[in-house]
């Protein structure tokens, strides 16, 4: 491996290689610049973009394809208060306009309690929907009288909500981000130059990115989705960024030990390269896990973010370094690396730490296990699942519009569950449906295939689409239906997709974590030449990921006052928090490593925790500010993903690899390296064959730590 960094490092760090490197890139940049702005043209909006694969619901959205109907998607809208009436009657030539070609609007249709209307208008789905919505709202009850309440909703309306979220996500995001890493990088380096080149070299790898992921999705079937989409740039940035400070800071201190700033860039990239191929690796592989997960969005999430990473990866080894030595040692201009003076001060916070964990390493690792399942207890009575009204932190229109006819009508009216079977056992199924609890009625008639060996039925239910209770009413139908023989009835509509939904994300995450477990543990086997010391560091970040979920569910429930936690979002979490914690894990024991061969176990961790421990805790400062971006965001998903990930990285910069870590490799000693070489040398290093521990005090070990 290391023969094959060093013959990588020649090209960037090379006084010719930098400038190939270098045309490379902008030959890239040139060729695939007009790919990269495409990617919205692949991205997948149909229904079963979100769906599991294979779910009953997702079949029926599929046969819906063979109907006539499938072109028409309902807009509902409400009125309530003293002009219901008037308004809606003056409404209804208004918005006879919108009405797709052979189809009739229904209604005005009273509440049984007499204080509500509900005018249904069949829009056409071929055209631009959203556009027509956006009209109709500005048309329906532009002239209603006082005192009246006028809501359009349905299932056109919740899409265009919806994909108005999505439409400014891109743009939000990436500006947000860029601003955010901008000023953390100004902070980081106190120097008016230096912060360009990270940001720069992002560039490229966000151009990489796009590009590759539009090419991929294009020809290889690579499925790409609005939220994957976005969350893609954050992952790159941030990565990115990582990776970046990572080298940044391993270069500069060659600089202090080489004159020639070209050597010093190859031996940076050469030490520090196992370490950063290890993240991307970990990071990339952890997310292509998803590929395993049933729920389309998972799936898609996880391999478009690990192209992602794999771009950020090539990016900071190749066109990263080649800039930073092109521009020679001013770009650190006011602090600029100067050969022959210290790397850094013998005395740092980082060395001070060092020194106390040293002191007690037992007790300092047993007080933060304690402190990390304290914040996971809050993970028990987490409440999974949120209904639509609940998805978005503000409610849009469309919520509204459902909570009203909830409140006057079957609250499925305007959802209702569909039900596709064959033609000729279409009356049976239909009278079985009939006879289900929790249903309202069916409507009557129903829509054929042009072949007419299909038929699809409309069952209103009496429950809101998105609850429990008419979850189970789903359960029922598709029971009772199933039962008719050779039917083959299929139950699908809103609420069997969240049904299904939520049975995949289970499924899924009893299926994907033990993988990821497994991929993780053997690159940190592969790299650390050890047993006991990878089982050990993915215990922490297990570990540090319950801590966050627990800390994160408080914050939901209490201070930003979410229903609950998005189904997704345990999955979601665990493979960014297990593969990204794992990377300041991976930063941090492969310099310990380094420097216990040197210096044996004690002396090994403290340096190794004083060289990494500014550079480390930057980038984790930097990664979860840029998922911090999220929480801002409308939509409930996003917004917890981007706390939880936030709050985890967090916890593990701060706690798990400051103090956990560190103490637990004290407190073992050699035995935290079984059995690979360091367990049977480091005790000829330290002159202990045991604890770990030093026969100088600890505040003698890390004030001498400076290489």
């Amino acid at each position: 491996m290391r023969a094959l960094l060093q013959r990588i490092a020649r090209a960037p760090g090379g006084r010719r290689g930098k400038w190939a490197v270098l045309a490379a890139w902008l030959i890239v940049a040139v060729a695939l610049g007009p790919l990269a702005g495409k990617l919205g043209d692949v991205e997948d909006t149909s229904p079963n973009a979100f769906l599991p694969h294979g779910a009953e619901s997702a079949r029926v959205n599929t046969e819906l394809e063979k109907f006539r109907t499938d072109t028409v998607m309902p807009v509902v809208v409400v009125y309530t208060g003293a002009g219901a009436r008037e308004a809606a009657d003056a409404d209804r030539s208004a918005l006879d306009r919108f009405t797709a070609e052979g189809q009739r609007i229904t209604g005005p249709v009273p509440s049984d309690d007499g204080e509500a209307l509900m005018t249904v208008v069949p829009l056409d789905a071929e055209e631009e929907v959203t556009d027509t919505v956006d009209a109709l709202r500005d048309i329906a009850g532009a002239d209603a009288p006082p005192g009246t309440d006028v809501e359009v909703g349905g299932p056109a309306a919740s899409l265009t909500d919806s994909v108005a979220v999505f439409d400014s996500l891109d743009a939000t995001l990436m500006i947000a981000t860029g601003l955010v890493v901008t000023a953390l990088l100004l902070i980081t380096y106190r120097s008016p130059v230096l912060w360009l080149f990270p940001l720069l070299s992002v560039g490229f790898a966000a151009l990489l990115t796009q590009a590759s992921t539009y090419l991929l999705a294009r020809h290889a079937s690579l499925p790409v989705d609005p939220q994957s989409a976005g969350v893609l740039m954050v992952l790159v940035f941030g990565v990115g960024t990582d990776y970046a400070l990572l080298l940044i800071a391993r270069y500069r201190e060659e600089l202090h030990r080489h004159e020639d700033r070209h050597r010093a860039m190859r031996i940076a990239l050469t030490r520090s390269g196992p370490a950063v191929l290890a993240s991307a690796g970990t990071i990339a592989v952890g997310l292509a896990c998803l590929a395993l997960a049933d729920i389309s969005s998972s799936r898609s999430l996880g391999l478009v973010g690990a192209v992602g990473v794999v771009c950020a990866f090539l990016a900071m080894v190749t066109v990263l370094p080649a800039l930073l030595v092109l521009a020679g040692r001013w770009v650190f201009w006011p602090f600029v690396p100067r050969f022959g003076t210290p790397a850094r001060k013998e005395h740092t916070v980082w060395s001070r730490i060092g020194a106390l964990v040293a002191r007690r390493p037992r007790w300092s690792w047993l007080m933060s296990v304690a402190v990390t399942g304290a914040l996971a207890l809050s993970a028990a009575g987490i409440s999974l699942g949120l209904t639509q009204s609940e998805m978005f932190q503000d409610k849009p229109e469309s919520v509204v519009a459902q909570e009203r006819l909830s409140e006057h009508f079957p609250s499925g009216a305007s959802d209702p569950a569909q039900i596709v079977t064959r033609t000729a056992d279409a009356g049976e199924v239909r009278t079985a449906a009939d006879g289900v609890d929790g249903v309202a009625r069916v409507e009557p008639g129903g829509d054929r295939t042009p072949d007419g060996s299909l038929t699809l039925l409309s069952v209103v239910l009496e429950d809101a689409p998105d609850s429990d209770a008419a979850k189970d009413t789903v359960d029922a139908l598709r029971a009772a239906v199933h039962a008719v023989a050779g039917a083959d009835a299929l139950v699908g509509g809103t609420t069997a997709e969240s049904l299904d939904t939520a049975r995949a994300a289970d499924r899924d995450l009893t299926t994907v974590v033990p993988v990821v477990l497994l991929v993780v543990l053997a690159v940190l086997i592969g790299l650390l030449r050890a047993l006991v010391a990878p089982v050990l560091l993915l215990a922490t970040v297990v570990v540090s990921y319950l801590a966050a979920l627990g800390a994160s569910n408080l914050l939901f429930e209490h201070v930003l006052g979410h229903a609950g936690v998005d189904w997704s979002i345990p999955l979601m979490g665990f493979v960014f928090l297990v593969a990204l914690g794992i990377d300041y894990n991976i930063f941090l024991m492969h310099r310990v490593r380094e420097e216990t061969a040197r210096l044996g176990v004690v002396r090994g961790v403290l340096e190794g925790l004083t060289s990494t421990g500014g550079v480390i805790t930057s980038a984790g400062v930097v990664l979860a500010a840029t998922f911090a971006v999220f929480a801002g965001l409308p939509l409930v998903t996003m917004a917890q993903m981007g706390v939880l990930v936030g709050i985890g990285v967090l916890l593990d910069t701060f706690l798990v690899r400051t103090v956990m870590v560190p103490a637990l490799a004290l407190d073992l000693g050699r035995r935290f390296w079984w059995p690979g070489r360091l367990f049977r040398d480091a005790p000829r290093l330290d002159g202990d064959a045991g604890s770990g521990r030093a026969a100088e005090a600890p505040e003698q070990v890390a004030g001498r730590t400076s290489v």
